[in-house]
Order: structure tokens, then sequence, then C-alpha cells
């Protein structure tokens, strides 16, 4: 498999080009990299990791890559396949930022979590992309330049903008595009790509901020906006509506806040939280 790192890198084929150039465009803006979609849920996995890895949180969105010491590196995945659409989200890194390698990217499920030795994990073979906290892209077990070192002992905040349309994987760094980093990640090429991170420095921990995706469909739109206006499950259970119908809108139930006559729905987008109230109102809806 053939993969083109970097925006320095000429590509030969005109269609590849053009995913360039609208992956550009999609992540030129540095507060809105994901301008229209909506929060998506996932998290680490407990079942796919290294097992010097421990995934902690209500959540599961923090994970602590070994809690003693460490003998090599350690990665885990996370529970989302990412096969389509595009994808945002932010991994902060606490302030333990040293090692050999400390790496956000992507993998699929054949890369490897584990290793003893002291090696950058992700992209080390043709299976996961990944960027280095030492500035390096790393696939196929060779690294390129893309930005400089990550500051050691200060904690920073990495986004990733996976688009599976156009192919492409761009970083941003503390709310700053740095760019195109990766093509060829359409899904003809590689069918599943999971998040994954991985670490090599004992006692280092990240934790997952935010997560949205690119809406795929008018119903998958219309899911969102009814989902904004329910309070629980329990709410959506007592809807007059077809137990499938449901359970699709159950999947993008957000978190939220009540007031007398407005919803506030809690939407995370670079490390922020607001507050996006919606006027309609919910207690007529449910009597409708």
């Amino acid at each position: 498999m053939r993969i083109e790192t970097g925006l320095r890198q000429a590509n030969d084929n005109d269609d590849d080009d053009n995913r360039v150039a609208k992956a550009g465009q999609r992540s030129r803006g540095a507060c809105t990299p994901l301008r229209d979609g909506c929060a998506e849920r996932w998290s680490w996995n407990a079942l796919d990791r290294s097992p010097e890895v421990r995934v902690r949180g209500e959540n599961r969105e923090t994970v602590l890559f070994h809690p003693t010491w460490s003998n090599g590196a350690s990665g885990v995945r996370g529970t989302r396949s990412m096969r389509h659409g595009v994808h945002y989200w932010e991994i902060r890194i606490s302030s333990r930022l040293f090692g050999t390698s400390m790496m956000f990217g992507v993998a699929s499920p054949a890369a490897r979590l584990h290793v003893d030795a002291f090696v950058n994990l992700l992209g080390e073979d043709e299976h996961s992309w990944a960027l280095s906290h030492k500035g390096f892209l790393w696939h196929g077990g060779k690294a390129r330049p893309y930005t400089k070192p990550f500051p050691e002992n200060e904690c920073t905040t990495v986004g990733l903008l996976l688009d599976r349309d156009c192919g492409t994987l761009t970083y941003f760094k503390d709310g700053h595009c740095l760019g195109v980093a990766f093509t060829g990640l359409d899904q003809d090429r590689v069918p599943a790509l999971y998040p994954a991170v991985c670490s090599t420095a004992a006692k280092t921990q990240m934790t997952l901020t935010s997560a949205a995706r690119s809406f795929s469909s008018l119903q998958d739109r219309c899911r969102a906006v009814i989902a904004a206006l329910l309070r629980s499950q329990k709410e959506l259970a007592g809807l007059p509506l077809p137990h499938t119908l449901k359970r699709y809108i159950g999947q993008s139930l957000p978190r939220y806040t009540m007031t007398p006559r407005s919803v506030t729905v809690e939407t995370k987008t670079f490390s922020r939280t607001k507050g996006v109230v919606m006027t309609t109102d919910v207690a007529a809806l449910r009597h409708r």
C-alpha cells in the first residue's frame, strides 16, 4: 500500500490532488475544523489495548500508560470504526510529555499495540499512521519531518481531522492547523480505521476531550435534531415510535441540561464547552 505523507510531495494522480485540495479547504479554519456535524460518542477500548494500558474515567475517556515503570511501547485503539465521512477528535496530553515516543493517529485492526522495546509503535508498518511528539510522521516504518517537537513536560492538546471521503488525515496542535499529514486513507484503500494512541513513557496520560463527525445523510441530520430535544433514554422510550427508530435515535442522545422551556445541548469543540439553546417547546413536543 502506497501512502504519501506531507504537503510537499507531488501526486501523479489528479483525483488524489483534488482530494488534498478539498481537505485543505476543510481544515483551514483553526477554530472550526468540522463546520457542520454533530457529537460522536466513542471511547478508548478496554478490550483492545496493551496490558500496560489502563482505561479510566466514567466514559472511558482517559488512558494511563505504564502505571509503574516502562519496558517498551504500549497502545490502545478507540471503540469507533471510522469507515466513511469526516471525523474530528481532540486528545489532551498531560504534563508528563517525554520519552522515546508518544504518538497519536489511526490504526487498522491489524496494527499491534504492544512491544517490549522503545520504538515508534504506531506507523511501524502499513497498518497504522501517526504523529510522534517529536514532530515526525510515521507510516510503513519510515519517518518524515512534519512539525516542531512538542515542548516536554507541558500539557498539549492534539486534534485529528480524518476525512475518509478525501482520504486525508490533518493534525491540529493547541487549536492551530498543522496541515495535511497523510493521504490515501479513503475507504477503498483502507476499509477500517480506528483512533489510536501509544506511549513509551511511564505514567503518561492522554484524555479524549471531544469528538465530532459530519452528517452522513438527511436522516442522520434529522436524528441529531430530535435527539437534542430529548432528556434521556427513558423519555425516548415513551415516544410513539417503532423500536428500530427509537434505537437509531438513541445512539445520538447528547448530554444536556434543562431549563423550564428549552434544552441546552452540551457540545464540545476545541476543548471548549458551549451551550446551544434549542427554543423548541419540548413539553409540547412530548405531548404531540
